[in-house]
């Protein structure tokens, strides 16, 4: 490190972990229907809580009852600058508490992390920045420019009732900000002792959720029949989930693979860069996601009784566009789906792109070489999607940086929706650091 880290950080370092535990225990369950998620509102209350003891005021809007998000500003030293944007949502995706190590909403801190649903995506990001922000407050600290404190809801199943609500309804919340970070970035891969590559995401694949229905003659399952809704269907599943789409190098993919070459001293061949993308071990999978358009089966629906052949059959659909890349992706469905099969779009949303350069981005390699001399951030693409879909739509560049320099061994990319999802503590340590950093100098 080229310099110690500024004294009045202790105290925010010290209860990031507990800030972590305490949000993972509130169960924020989206499950995709109003009906039967939980805890959005109490998760906003209590961010709202922790933002009032210090004195900063927030405001909650709900977009149904219950789906609550919170907005907070803080006072920057010159407020005629551009704004700067920090979000994150408040809510996970569900866990079943039989597969866990420990229990997911437990926020339970063993052997040097904080695990439970949520560790990783994302409320250790919610949790920096609240430690962050409390430090400010109570030291009178006052970032160079404004900054927007987005902690919002409905974010896993496509954000709808969370910021594109904002982004809608209240866009004024959000006035003067053009620029914005929040996940899926700024987490680390270690080459070797000396080298680290910091991922900062600058772009994310558009998001194609659909439903395919096929129609068929219904009857009893004992005769024979040419025209069976469930084996349509199936036939254009299968299809699909065994498509391989073609490799397309986008801007912020051929940086990156540049970068990969130069940091492990190889070559990469341009129409096959999955073989040496496996030196970045489980990464490579969320990696190698990102260098074409996706389409992968999810869910099946058909029938009501074992000895009857229904009229209709349907599946769910994850698909995944890179940008510029829509018109294509159409063709490439239209192709594999074939005759007989009606597709309805479910969540349809952009792809988003910004480049990795200026002095946000500059902010960001001197932020993490400042904390780490190993560190060489580089710009990819995102596999997923999130909220910068809702918030680019009111201009602003949106970036996935959310500081982490992670242990080499542990396998990041399997903990985002996955099972024992955790945070080492250091990491958290280490990403207040960054930010304060980052957010001083921007």
């Amino acid at each position: 490190m080229s310099e110690t880290s500024p004294a009045p950080l202790a105290r925010a370092q010290d209860e990031v972990a507990e800030l972590l535990s305490d949000l993972i225990r509130i169960d924020t369950t989206n499950t995709g229907d109003t009906a039967t998620g939980k805890g959005e509102r109490t998760a906003a209350e209590w961010v709202a809580g922790k933002l009032g003891e210090v004195g900063i005021p927030s405001v909650i809007h709900e977009s149904e009852r219950g789906r609550a998000s919170l907005v907070a500003r803080i006072e920057g030293q010159d407020s005629s600058r551009p704004g700067l944007l920090v979000h994150g949502h408040l809510d996970v995706v569900p866990a079943d508490p039989a597969e866990w190590s420990v229990h997911p909403f437990s926020g339970e801190e063993r052997d040097g992390y904080v695990w439970g649903r949520g560790a990783v995506d994302m409320k250790d990001m919610d949790a920096m920045t609240l430690a962050l922000v409390r430090d400010w407050a109570r030291t009178g600290t006052k970032p160079p420019r404004d900054v927007v404190l987005a902690f919002v809801a409905d974010e896993e199943a496509g954000g709808k009732l969370g910021a594109r609500y904002l982004v809608e309804e209240h866009p004024d919340l959000f006035e003067g900000c053009t620029e914005a970070i929040s996940e899926v970035g700024g987490f680390s891969i270690t080459v070797r002792d000396d080298l680290r590559l910091y991922l900062v995401q600058t772009a994310e694949k558009g998001l194609a959720w659909m439903r395919l229905t096929a129609g068929g003659k219904p009857g009893h399952g004992s005769f024979v029949h040419d025209d069976n809704a469930v084996t349509r269907l199936c036939q254009a599943v299968a299809r699909l989930g065994s498509a391989r789409l073609p490799t397309t190098l986008t801007p912020p993919m051929r940086q990156f693979l540049a970068a990969v070459e130069e940091a492990y001293g190889i070559e990469i061949d341009p129409d096959e860069p999955e073989q040496a993308l496996a030196r970045l071990g489980s990464i490579s999978r969320m990696i190698g996601a990102a260098l074409r358009n996706t389409v992968n089966p999810t869910m099946l629906d058909a029938g009501y009784k074992a000895n009857v052949i229904p009229g209709t059959a349907s599946a769910t659909v994850d698909g995944r566009f890179l940008h510029g890349a829509e018109e294509e992706f159409e063709r490439q469905l239209a192709g594999l789906i074939g005759e007989g099969v009606q597709r309805e779009w479910l969540v349809h949303d952009q792809a988003v792109e910004t480049t990795f350069d200026g002095p946000l981005v500059d902010a960001m390699g001197a932020a993490l070489e400042a904390e780490d001399d190993g560190a060489r951030p580089v710009p990819f693409t995102m596999s997923g999607g999130t909220d910068a879909k809702s918030f680019e739509r009111l201009g602003m560049r949106c970036f996935g940086f959310s500081p982490l320099r992670l242990p080499p061994d542990l396998d990041f990319a399997s903990l985002f929706h996955g099972i024992d999802e955790r945070v080492p503590v250091e990491s958290l340590r280490f990403g207040i650091r960054v930010l304060d950093r980052f957010l001083r100098a921007c």
